[in-house]
């Protein structure tokens, strides 16, 4: 005769498969909208080529949101939630008066709730977004991963502590990155993503006279690009005017960036410093030198980068919501 099955040895084994189950359940999908929002893509690519073709910085700006979304809470939209100096995270001083595009998004979250009313989340916006902006730029495609729903809350406090910032030592934006499960290659390759857009005088004009008090420009800035960028950003300025951060390749989403690095031109501190600052750890400067070497490795290493990035602390199953309005909670 059979005997009955044993539920109590066997019930272990049901619940962790359940688990493993939820959790593989929950992870993110490159066919999420197939079946809901199955022309998502094509939407978004129209709406960011009209942006690009309307100005080409705007590329970049689409970039660094999803960058700035991510590290803040985890990719989950609160970025772009409106609100004030203490809830908004637009008010942080890595966002106020630089992060730029949200009327670009905005522009997105309509023509998508157009096509599919209530569906597709304002952080899987930015994440689409951010792809077809390195596209459309030249750049490398990948397949970007979906299903992240919005956060309801902005975390201000967390955008002024977490985002790297152009003054940040190596040290510290390494801790940065590793602070939201990021490595030193993901340092390097997603600061590759610098080979397009323009900062202000106001991020980089310190390295211009009277570096760290030494009375002397940053003797790691090519001496003829000083002059020119002391022209540009005048100590009489409001700190606004702008400067390629990838010089001779501005719109360009190339490896241009790593040269630049190599012969002192880059424009950032935080962007010099992987290659020729005196603390300069082996493994950035490698990684310079392999870069401005070969695009298509810096292409590689930035699609796992980028995929890395956003895969953090994703929102999914019943968590977070689906915003009707990308600036807005429910």
């Amino acid at each position: 005769m059979r005997k009955p099955c044993n539920f109590t040895l066997y019930y272990p084994l049901f619940v962790t498969f359940m688990i493993m189950f939820v959790v593989v359940n929950s992870q993110l999908t490159t066919d999420f909208y197939a079946k809901t929002c199955p022309n998502v893509l094509k939407v978004v690519r129209k709406e960011v080529q009209n942006a690009i073709k309307n100005e080409m910085r705007m590329a970049a700006s689409l970039l660094r949101l999803h960058f700035h979304d991510c590290f803040v809470n985890g990719c989950d939209g609160s970025l772009l939630l409106d609100g004030n100096s203490t809830t908004s995270e637009k008010f942080a001083a890595g966002n106020i008066n630089s992060a730029r595009g949200f009327e670009v998004i905005d522009n997105i979250k309509k023509a998508v709730e157009d096509a599919c009313s209530g569906v597709v989340s304002c952080a899987d916006i930015l994440a689409i977004a951010a792809r077809d902006a390195v596209l459309l730029s030249g750049g490398p495609t990948w397949k970007v991963r979906l299903g992240r729903r919005d956060g309801l809350v902005g975390n201000i406090s967390g955008a002024n502590s977490g985002l790297p910032a152009p003054f940040h030592s190596r040290d510290t934006i390494i801790s940065m990155f590793q602070d939201v499960g990021l490595n030193v290659t993901d340092v390097v390759s997603l600061s590759g993503a610098h080979t397009i857009g323009l900062a202000k005088c106001a991020t980089f004009d310190n390295r211009l006279t009277n570096f760290n008090g030494s009375g002397e420009p940053d003797t790691t800035l090519d001496t003829a690009l000083v002059t020119e960028l002391q022209n540009l950003c005048p100590s009489t300025s409001d700190g606004n005017n702008t400067a390629p951060l990838d010089r001779n390749s501005t719109d360009l989403f190339d490896n241009h960036y790593f040269k630049n690095l190599i012969n002192q031109r880059g424009l950032l501190e935080s962007d010099q410093i992987l290659f020729s600052s005196n603390d300069a750890i082996a493994t950035t400067k490698t990684l310079v030198e392999i870069y401005s070497n070969s695009s298509s490795v810096f292409f590689s290493d930035f699609v796992n980068s980028m995929i890395k990035m956003g895969n953090i602390s994703p929102l999914t199953g019943s968590n977070g919501e689906i915003r009707k309005n990308c600036r807005v909670i429910n």
